[in-house]
């Protein structure tokens, strides 16, 4: 599943891939609910990336599996 995490007040957003959504959304309700400053999170090849609380923007979780289309096709 791909996520997308969009930066407060710029127009950068970064894209990682996650393995299980529930449990992403888990994880970053508890952060939130913690209170924590840096937010981390792991992505589907074990890599962690964390983002200051106060510069999320937006959390987008996109589950559809496989590539979007692209062209003219059906």
């Amino acid at each position: 599943m791909n996520v997308r995490i969009g930066i407060a007040e710029t127009g950068k957003v970064v894209e990682f891939e996650i393995d299980d959504a529930k449990a992403f959304e888990a994880a970053l309700e508890e952060a939130f609910s913690e209170g924590r400053n840096l937010l981390w999170f792991e992505d589907a090849k074990q890599r962690r990336v964390g983002f200051p609380r106060e510069r999320l923007g937006f959390v987008e979780i996109d589950a559809r599996e496989g590539k979007s289309a692209v062209g003219f096709g059906t």
